[in-house]
């Protein structure tokens, strides 16, 4: 008997996803009826879901044995009331490659100093300031997830001495790990470099405010992919026009798209990009989503549980 599948994550990426998920659950041996439309709730067996799509009351779904959502973040879901059913977030090769490739693209442009010559063909022969080498600039990430733990250990490959930062005590080979609130001031004054990758939570809203980018080397840098509510707005500024903070790179924002009357698009230490740090590739998210209903059918424990108490 087929598993009916809701795909409740947006009409406008369902053609693409439709037959990747059918193809990657005919592979797994899975019969699977998968549909964008409306179902009758108490015959569905799992809901894909992204937050872009209207479904929010949960509760009509008394058969559901799982919500997959198609994002890495779940902060827009995992506090819903009606929602009792396991949570799984979406954590993928491609989307993992994507931020790798996005942060340590950005790493090596704050290091190198590369703006300088890019944007600086005035005819002017910058030769004199030189960067020092990767093991003499000082790398820290806070979040040491999987998103975090891989740009960690890309950066450490490259001769960056790397500090992550996490809530909880972790240990990673080649990374110098804190954790704690003394920790994350330990890891703030190690940063060269600042790379935020933590997750939305009522702990993390508004981490790095005054006090924390005071914590910063003078001169230093922030990448931000993460979630655009780590950062207080009005704090970074401040410490932009400081000289605390030498440049900023943001890819995420409370409100996107980011205002056209928004500080930071004429800041000009600002650097703006829409979002695209990482996104959710099809052809690898429909395996981990066919690979989750294959555990929920196996009775195997799901892949990327969220832990509703901790919101990831």
């Amino acid at each position: 008997m087929a598993l009916n599948v809701y795909f409740a994550a947006g009409k406008d990426i369902w053609p693409e996803y439709r037959d990747a998920i059918r193809a990657a659950s005919a592979k797994r041996g899975l019969a699977v009826n998968l549909s964008d439309s409306a179902p009758d709730p108490a015959a569905v067996d799992y809901i894909v879901y992204a937050p872009t799509e209207s479904l929010s009351d949960f509760g009509p779904f008394t058969r559901c044995k799982a919500v997959l959502s198609l994002w890495a973040g779940v902060e827009r879901i995992a506090p819903n009331p009606t929602l009792t059913q396991p949570l799984c977030r979406m954590v993928d090769d491609g989307l993992t490659e994507g931020m790798v490739e996005w942060v340590t693209g950005h790493v090596l442009r704050h290091h190198l100093g590369m703006d300088a010559h890019i944007l600086g063909q005035d005819g002017v022969w910058r030769h004199g300031v030189k960067p020092p080498l990767a093991r003499d600039r000082r790398v820290t990430i806070l979040g040491l997830g999987e998103l975090g733990t891989s740009c960690a250990k890309a950066l450490a490959q490259l001769n960056f001495p790397v500090t992550g930062w996490s809530r909880t005590e972790k240990a990673i080979e080649g990374i110098a790990c804190l954790s704690g609130e003394a920790g994350l001031a330990e890891a703030l004054a190690r940063a060269d470099i600042l790379v935020t990758l933590l997750p939305r939570t009522a702990a993390t809203e508004n981490l790095m405010n005054a006090e924390r980018f005071a914590c910063m080397p003078m001169g230093s840098f922030l990448i931000n992919p993460g979630r655009g509510a780590l950062i207080d707005d009005d704090a970074l500024l401040a410490a932009l026009d400081a000289g605390r903070i030498a440049q900023a790179t943001l890819d995420v924002f409370r409100v996107e798209p980011l205002p056209p009357g928004h500080p930071f698009w004429a800041h000009p230490k600002v650097t703006v990009t829409p979002h695209v740090a990482a996104d959710t590739r099809t052809a690898t998210a429909a395996g981990v989503v066919a690979e989750n209903i294959r555990r929920g059918e196996a009775g195997e424990p799901f892949l990327y549980l969220v832990d509703r108490k901790l919101g990831y």
